[in-house]
Protein backbone atom coordinates (compact mmCIF):
# COMPACT_ATOMS: atom_id res chain seq x y z
CA UNK A 1 0.00 0.00 0.00
CA UNK A 2 1.11 3.94 -0.98
CA UNK A 3 2.22 6.24 1.95
CA UNK A 4 0.80 9.01 2.22
CA UNK A 5 3.57 11.25 1.50
CA UNK A 6 3.74 8.67 -2.40
CA UNK A 7 -0.02 9.96 -3.04
CA UNK A 8 -1.00 12.34 -5.25
CA UNK A 9 -3.23 15.22 -5.28
CA UNK A 10 -4.42 17.59 -8.03
CA UNK A 11 -4.58 21.34 -6.73
CA UNK A 12 -7.40 23.50 -8.58
CA UNK A 13 -7.18 27.04 -7.72
CA UNK A 14 -9.77 29.60 -8.42
CA UNK A 15 -9.63 33.28 -8.23
CA UNK A 16 -12.93 35.65 -9.43
CA UNK A 17 -16.74 34.06 -10.02
CA UNK A 18 -18.65 35.74 -12.91
CA UNK A 19 -18.79 39.73 -12.49
CA UNK A 20 -15.59 41.47 -10.41
CA UNK A 21 -17.05 43.95 -7.67
CA UNK A 22 -13.70 45.55 -8.18
CA UNK A 23 -10.89 47.27 -10.73
CA UNK A 24 -9.11 44.13 -11.70
CA UNK A 25 -5.17 44.33 -12.16
CA UNK A 26 -3.80 43.74 -15.68
CA UNK A 27 -4.09 40.73 -16.76
CA UNK A 28 -6.83 39.21 -14.22
CA UNK A 29 -9.78 39.07 -16.44
CA UNK A 30 -7.80 35.68 -17.61
CA UNK A 31 -8.27 34.35 -14.33
CA UNK A 32 -12.09 35.39 -14.06
CA UNK A 33 -14.50 32.14 -14.56
CA UNK A 34 -18.59 32.53 -15.34
CA UNK A 35 -20.68 30.52 -12.58
CA UNK A 36 -21.56 28.10 -14.79
CA UNK A 37 -17.97 27.06 -15.79
CA UNK A 38 -17.44 27.19 -12.31
CA UNK A 39 -19.78 24.43 -11.21
CA UNK A 40 -19.24 22.56 -13.59
CA UNK A 41 -15.54 22.26 -12.57
CA UNK A 42 -16.81 22.01 -9.08
CA UNK A 43 -18.58 18.75 -10.38
CA UNK A 44 -15.13 17.31 -12.03
CA UNK A 45 -13.93 17.82 -9.39
CA UNK A 46 -16.37 16.40 -6.56
CA UNK A 47 -16.00 13.18 -8.81
CA UNK A 48 -12.23 12.80 -8.30
CA UNK A 49 -10.68 11.98 -4.49
CA UNK A 50 -7.35 13.19 -5.89
CA UNK A 51 -8.52 16.96 -6.04
CA UNK A 52 -8.21 19.71 -3.75
CA UNK A 53 -9.78 23.30 -4.45
CA UNK A 54 -8.58 26.49 -3.53
CA UNK A 55 -9.30 30.07 -4.08
CA UNK A 56 -6.80 33.07 -4.05
CA UNK A 57 -7.23 36.70 -3.69
CA UNK A 58 -10.25 36.93 -1.33
CA UNK A 59 -12.86 38.03 -3.98
CA UNK A 60 -16.23 38.43 -2.31
CA UNK A 61 -17.33 36.15 -4.92
CA UNK A 62 -15.58 33.57 -2.41
CA UNK A 63 -18.20 33.84 -0.37
CA UNK A 64 -21.38 34.83 -2.50
CA UNK A 65 -21.11 32.31 -5.19
CA UNK A 66 -18.55 29.78 -4.19
CA UNK A 67 -19.47 28.64 -0.70
CA UNK A 68 -23.15 27.91 -1.74
CA UNK A 69 -21.71 25.58 -4.72
CA UNK A 70 -19.22 23.68 -2.01
CA UNK A 71 -21.98 23.08 0.66
CA UNK A 72 -24.20 21.93 -1.99
CA UNK A 73 -21.28 18.74 -2.81
CA UNK A 74 -20.66 18.37 0.33
CA UNK A 75 -16.58 20.03 -0.63
CA UNK A 76 -14.17 22.13 1.83
CA UNK A 77 -11.67 24.46 0.26
CA UNK A 78 -9.03 26.32 0.91
CA UNK A 79 -9.58 30.51 0.56
CA UNK A 80 -5.99 32.26 0.72
CA UNK A 81 -6.85 35.67 1.30
CA UNK A 82 -5.08 39.44 0.97
CA UNK A 83 -4.66 41.18 3.96
CA UNK A 84 -5.01 44.69 1.81
CA UNK A 85 -8.22 44.38 0.51
CA UNK A 86 -9.98 42.68 3.88
CA UNK A 87 -13.25 44.91 4.30
CA UNK A 88 -12.51 46.66 1.03
CA UNK A 89 -15.56 46.94 -1.66
CA UNK A 90 -15.74 43.61 -4.21
CA UNK A 91 -13.47 41.64 -1.66
CA UNK A 92 -14.32 39.90 1.89
CA UNK A 93 -14.74 41.43 4.79
CA UNK A 94 -13.72 40.52 8.20
CA UNK A 95 -16.81 38.99 8.78
CA UNK A 96 -17.35 37.17 5.94
CA UNK A 97 -13.38 35.09 6.65
CA UNK A 98 -15.14 34.11 9.61
CA UNK A 99 -18.09 32.93 8.09
CA UNK A 100 -16.25 31.02 5.96
CA UNK A 101 -14.31 29.20 9.20
CA UNK A 102 -17.64 28.90 10.59
CA UNK A 103 -18.68 26.61 7.51
CA UNK A 104 -15.62 24.52 7.76
CA UNK A 105 -13.04 26.10 5.50
CA UNK A 106 -9.68 26.55 5.75
CA UNK A 107 -8.26 30.29 5.69
CA UNK A 108 -4.76 30.60 4.28
CA UNK A 109 -2.67 33.78 3.40
CA UNK A 110 -1.72 35.98 0.60
CA UNK A 111 -0.16 38.21 1.77
CA UNK A 112 -0.68 41.58 1.97
CA UNK A 113 -0.74 43.76 -1.39
CA UNK A 114 -0.68 41.11 -3.70
CA UNK A 115 2.91 41.39 -5.02
CA UNK A 116 5.68 38.79 -6.08
CA UNK A 117 7.49 38.18 -2.67
CA UNK A 118 10.52 37.46 -4.79
CA UNK A 119 12.96 40.71 -4.69
CA UNK A 120 11.83 42.29 -1.43
CA UNK A 121 13.01 44.05 1.08
CA UNK A 122 13.43 42.16 4.27
CA UNK A 123 10.80 44.96 5.63
CA UNK A 124 8.58 44.58 2.53
CA UNK A 125 8.81 40.50 2.94
CA UNK A 126 7.76 40.66 6.71
CA UNK A 127 5.20 42.92 5.86
CA UNK A 128 3.64 40.04 3.56
CA UNK A 129 4.58 36.95 5.55
CA UNK A 130 4.27 38.15 8.99
CA UNK A 131 1.69 41.05 9.05
CA UNK A 132 -0.85 39.57 6.76
CA UNK A 133 -0.65 36.72 8.57
CA UNK A 134 -1.59 38.13 11.65
CA UNK A 135 -4.02 40.64 10.35
CA UNK A 136 -5.87 37.45 8.18
CA UNK A 137 -5.52 35.20 11.81
CA UNK A 138 -7.54 37.70 13.39
CA UNK A 139 -10.41 38.04 11.23
CA UNK A 140 -10.65 34.51 10.99
CA UNK A 141 -10.16 33.57 14.89
CA UNK A 142 -7.66 30.79 13.90
CA UNK A 143 -4.49 30.08 13.06
CA UNK A 144 -3.43 30.64 9.59
CA UNK A 145 -0.50 27.99 8.70
CA UNK A 146 -1.07 27.70 5.16
CA UNK A 147 0.37 30.48 2.22
CA UNK A 148 -0.44 30.79 -1.50
CA UNK A 149 2.71 33.13 -3.39
CA UNK A 150 1.48 35.87 -5.19
CA UNK A 151 1.83 35.70 -9.23
CA UNK A 152 3.41 31.81 -8.36
CA UNK A 153 6.54 33.74 -8.16
CA UNK A 154 8.99 32.74 -5.63
CA UNK A 155 13.03 31.95 -4.93
CA UNK A 156 15.07 29.98 -2.07
CA UNK A 157 15.32 33.37 0.05
CA UNK A 158 11.35 33.21 -0.23
CA UNK A 159 10.84 29.69 0.60
CA UNK A 160 13.64 30.30 3.42
CA UNK A 161 11.56 32.96 5.07
CA UNK A 162 8.40 31.25 5.01
CA UNK A 163 10.18 27.97 6.47
CA UNK A 164 11.50 30.25 8.90
CA UNK A 165 7.95 31.64 10.08
CA UNK A 166 6.86 27.70 10.50
CA UNK A 167 4.07 27.63 7.33
CA UNK A 168 2.89 24.27 7.02
CA UNK A 169 2.62 24.24 3.15
CA UNK A 170 3.00 26.70 0.59
CA UNK A 171 1.00 26.54 -2.01
CA UNK A 172 2.62 27.39 -5.90
CA UNK A 173 1.29 27.85 -9.68
CA UNK A 174 3.60 25.54 -10.80
CA UNK A 175 0.92 23.88 -12.89
CA UNK A 176 1.89 20.20 -11.73
CA UNK A 177 0.66 17.47 -9.50
CA UNK A 178 1.60 16.94 -5.97
CA UNK A 179 1.99 14.71 -3.33
CA UNK A 180 -0.20 14.15 -0.32
CA UNK A 181 1.20 16.07 3.06
CA UNK A 182 4.33 17.99 0.84
CA UNK A 183 5.19 21.35 1.98
CA UNK A 184 4.90 23.08 -1.25
CA UNK A 185 1.93 22.38 -3.19
CA UNK A 186 1.72 22.89 -6.76
CA UNK A 187 -1.39 23.89 -8.40
CA UNK A 188 -3.64 24.68 -11.73
CA UNK A 189 -5.32 27.73 -12.24
CA UNK A 190 -8.82 27.15 -13.78
CA UNK A 191 -8.63 30.36 -16.43
CA UNK A 192 -11.93 32.18 -18.49
CA UNK A 193 -11.08 30.03 -21.58
CA UNK A 194 -11.31 26.67 -19.97
CA UNK A 195 -13.84 23.92 -20.18
CA UNK A 196 -14.70 20.99 -18.04
CA UNK A 197 -13.09 19.07 -20.63
CA UNK A 198 -9.91 21.01 -20.74
CA UNK A 199 -9.94 20.73 -17.24
CA UNK A 200 -9.79 17.06 -17.60
CA UNK A 201 -7.50 16.91 -20.05
CA UNK A 202 -4.70 19.65 -18.69
CA UNK A 203 -5.08 18.97 -15.15
CA UNK A 204 -6.51 15.63 -14.34
CA UNK A 205 -5.03 13.77 -16.79
CA UNK A 206 -2.06 11.62 -16.50
CA UNK A 207 1.04 13.77 -17.51
CA UNK A 208 3.88 12.33 -19.85
CA UNK A 209 7.03 11.58 -18.38
CA UNK A 210 8.31 14.46 -20.32
CA UNK A 211 6.26 16.73 -19.43
CA UNK A 212 6.67 15.44 -15.72
CA UNK A 213 10.09 16.05 -16.38
CA UNK A 214 10.35 19.37 -17.66
CA UNK A 215 7.83 20.44 -14.90
CA UNK A 216 10.00 19.20 -12.01
CA UNK A 217 13.21 21.18 -13.58
CA UNK A 218 10.93 24.25 -13.91
CA UNK A 219 10.55 23.89 -9.91
CA UNK A 220 13.86 22.76 -9.17
CA UNK A 221 15.18 25.92 -10.60
CA UNK A 222 12.77 28.26 -8.68
CA UNK A 223 13.10 26.53 -5.31
CA UNK A 224 17.24 26.94 -5.50
CA UNK A 225 17.76 30.45 -7.74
Amino acid sequence: MASRADQRLVNICLHGIGRPARPMEPGEDAYWIDPSLFEQVLDVAASDPRVRISFDDGNASDLALGLPALRERGMTATFFVLAGRLDRPGSLSSADVRELVDAGMRIGTHGMDHVPWRGLSDASLRRELVDARIAIAEAAGTPVLDAALPLGRYDRRVLDALRREGYLSVHTSDRRWARDGAWLQPRFSVHSDDTPDSVRQRVLATPSVIERAKRGAIGLVKRYR
